[in-house]
C-alpha cells in the first residue's frame, strides 16, 4: 500500500506539473538585456558551445533536468527522455530515485534513462536526507556520471505527507567526500542564497544546481494536493533563477547549473553569461513531450542549440568563456536586489 501511494504521488506530480505549466515564467530573464554588437567579425560556424562540468566534458551546455520516475506511466516518460537525450547529445537527470530504494519493481521505471542513452551523460537523483550507501546505490542503478542531491524544504513543508525536520548539511558533506562522481546539490524551484552556497562550500560542495523560482512550482503543486489548499501564500516563495545566479557570484569556487523557468535559447544564453556552466529545463521539455511527441521535442532542443549559437554570433562571442565576459544590463528591480543583498555584478 505504501509503495502504491508513492507511485500515485509520482503520477500526480507529473499531471500537476503540466496542469500548471505556463509559456511565460517569473524567473526574471526578461529583466536582463544583452548589448548587441553590429560587427561580430565571425561566422556561426566559429561558435563552440562545449562546456566542462568538473571532469565531464559536455558537447552542449544545455541539459534535460530531473522530472520523474516511480510508476509505469512515468517509466514510459523516462524511456522517451532517454531517447531524446541520446538524439540531442544533452545530459539528462533522473527524477528522485528514493522510491526505487524501497521497491525493486520501481527500478525499471528509472533504468530506461540509461538503457535508451547508453553513451550519454546521465545524472542520478536522490534527496539529501539519504545515506552514503543509498546515494551510491542510485548512482549504480543508472551507471550515472554524476549525482543530483536535491534539497527541497519548501516542497516538503507544503506536501501533506512531507518531512518536517531538516538536518542535511553533514550528510551532504559525507556524500560528497565518499562518492567518486560529481555530487551536485540541487534546489527544486526555490533558488539559492549566498548564505546557502557558503554553507555548502564549507562541507566541500563544488557543484550546485540553483533551481530558481520561475519554473515548475512545487509549492503550488503540493498545495493543490492539500485538502484545504490553504498555503497559496507560499506560491511566490524563494529567489528567482536570475537572483540565484547573482547570489552565486559571491561563491566563485562553485560551478553552477542554472534551472528554473528557462523557456528558450535567449534565457539560456543569459544564464550562461551570468556564470552558469550548464542550463537545464524540465517543464518546457515535459510540455513539448506531452503535447507533441518525441520527434518534435528533439527538434525543439536541437533548435535551442542552433539558437544559442546565433545569439553568441550576435554578441561576437566564439565560446562560453567569451560569452561570460558580456556584461548584461540589469533592470532597476534587479539592481535594487543586488544593492539590498550587497551583491557585486
Amino acid at each position: 500500500m505504501e509503495i502504491s501511494r508513492h507511485a500515485h504521488r509520482k503520477d500526480e506530480h507529473l499531471s500537476l506539473a503540466e496542469k500548471f505549466y505556463t509559456p511565460t515564467a517569473d524567473s526574471q530573464f526578461d529583466q536582463l538585456r544583452f548589448v548587441h554588437q553590429s560587427l561580430p567579425e565571425m561566422a556561426v560556424s566559429d561558435v563552440d558551445i562545449t562546456t566542462q562540468l568538473g571532469p565531464l566534458t559536455l558537447p552542449v551546455p544545455l541539459m534535460i533536468e530531473a522530472m520523474t520516475g516511480g510508476s509505469p506511466r512515468t517509466g514510459k516518460v523516462n524511456a522517451a527522455l532517454g531517447r531524446i537525450a541520446a538524439a540531442t547529445g544533452m545530459p539528462v537527470a533522473s527524477g528522485s530515485q528514493s522510491i526505487a530504494l524501497k521497491d525493486d519493481a520501481a527500478i525499471a521505471t528509472f533504468t530506461p534513462l540509461r538503457e535508451n542513452n547508453p553513451d550519454g551523460v546521465v545524472f542520478a537523483n536522490i534527496g539529501a536526507g539519504h545515506t552514503v550507501a543509498q546515494a551510491q546505490a542510485v548512482v549504480d542503478m543508472l551507471a550515472a556520471n554524476a549525482l543530483e542531491l536535491h534539497i527541497n524544504t519548501a516542497q516538503e513543508l507544503v506536501m501533506p505527507e512531507g518531512d518536517r525536520s531538516f538536518h542535511w548539511l553533514n550528510g551532504i558533506g559525507e556524500t560528497v567526500a565518499a562518492l567518486n562522481v560529481p555530487v551536485i546539490v540541487k534546489e527544486v524551484g526555490f533558488g539559492m542564497a549566498r548564505e546557502t552556497l557558503e554553507q555548502l562550500a564549507k562541507v566541500g560542495v563544488t557543484y550546485v544546481d540553483l533551481g530558481g523560482r520561475g519554473g515548475t512550482n512545487f509549492a503550488q503543486i503540493e498545495n493543490f494536493r492539500r485538502p484545504d489548499k490553504e498555503l497559496t501564500y507560499l506560491a511566490g516563495w524563494g529567489q528567482s533563477t536570475v537572483e540565484s545566479l547573482l547570489e552565486a557570484h559571491s561563491v566563485p569556487q562553485q560551478q553552477v547549473i542554472a534551472t528554473g523557468g528557462v523557456r528558450h535559447p535567449l534565457d539560456a544564453a543569459k544564464a550562461l553569461a551570468l556564470g552558469a556552466s550548464v542550463v537545464g529545463s524540465a517543464g518546457q521539455v515535459l510540455h513539448s513531450l506531452l503535447r507533441t511527441d518525441e520527434d518534435a521535442t528533439v527538434a525543439m532542443l536541437q533548435s535551442w542549440q542552433t539558437g544559442l549559437k546565433r545569439i553568441m554570433t550576435l554578441l561576437g562571442t566564439r565560446n562560453l568563456a567569451e560569452l561570460r565576459q558580456q556584461h548584461l544590463l540589469l533592470s532597476p528591480e534587479l539592481l535594487s536586489y543586488c544593492d539590498q543583498r550587497h551583491l557585486d555584478y
